[in-house]
């Protein structure tokens, strides 16, 4: 960007700009990683939900409030966030911006998108079963709070309730890149926690994981199979509300400020 055009940008304009630029410099390394790191990262980030989910259904089950058993979940965002481990719906605000700022392909997008989702929930099922087996007090709740989401029914209202997740979730990782204090950081994780867990919002990964923690109670409801056709309908409605709710319309305003952000652009100048 030129000094003239430096000159014209508004406070507002240039914090965008400065979020626009460590967007896609985190972007960039994170979609062209080797296998072994994606892989490593993304069952990480299966584990750190799964610490999430087992302090949600303890408190759940103590307290029988919603609102508390989300504020407990929020250990799992904060240890995503410290850990530097990968949730597949953070990928969408970073990664997409990267590919429309030219430096990956949409290739490196899907290939991340379908790494990282399957290894979260390899590794939040290896996760829960341990907690289910380590907390057997814990089990009938989580077969009625893992019901409660596959059973719920392919209806606007559950797919609205996917896109909310969807949304809420991304726009936690833009509050990320909008604050360099660790402090305000940590802040947008536990609110985003309270909001997506705390008012039932679908997510696929950590719906997921309760949903794992009641299968492996052998006394559920549903099986893998309802599972499935549930995680497809999650899935389809968090991208809907994490690239379309959330992140287009952040590229839109960003969008004069990503290309120079690309940093094969800016070795090419």
């Amino acid at each position: 960007m030129e000094p003239d055009d430096q000159i014209m940008q508004g406070p507002g304009e240039r914090r965008v700009a400065e979020a626009a630029e460590r967007i896609v410099a985190e972007g960039w390394p994170r979609l062209h990683r080797t296998w072994t790191s994606l892989v490593a990262t993304g069952l990480l980030g299966g584990i750190d939900v799964g610490v999430g989910v087992m302090a949600l259904l303890a408190v759940r089950r103590e307290t029988g409030s919603e609102l508390l058993a989300g504020l407990a979940f929020s250990v799992g965002l904060i240890a995503l966030l410290l850990g530097h481990s990968e949730l597949f719906t953070e990928g969408f605000l970073v990664p997409v911006a990267t590919v429309v700022a030219g430096a990956a392909t949409w290739l490196d997008l899907v290939r991340m998108w379908g790494t990282v989702l399957a290894m979260n929930l390899v590794g939040g099922w290896v996760f829960t079963w341990l907690v289910m087996q380590a907390y057997p007090d814990l089990r009938s709740t989580a077969a009625a709070s893992g019901a409660h989401f596959v059973q719920g029914g392919y209806t606007l209202g559950t797919f609205c309730l996917a896109v909310l997740g969807g949304g809420v979730i991304t726009l936690m990782t833009r509050m990320h890149h909008g604050s360099e204090s660790m402090t305000g950081k940590i802040t947008a994780s536990v609110s985003t926690a309270f909001v997506l867990a705390g008012l039932g919002l679908w997510h696929s990964v950590l719906d997921s994981l309760i949903a794992f923690a009641g299968l492996h109670t052998g006394s559920t409801s549903y099986g893998y199979i309802d599972w499935l056709k549930w995680l497809a309908w999650a899935v389809l409605g968090n991208i809907v509300g994490g690239v379309l709710l959330t992140t287009a319309l952040r590229l839109i305003r960003s969008a004069p400020m990503l290309s120079d952000a690309n940093p094969r652009t800016r070795a090419d100048s």
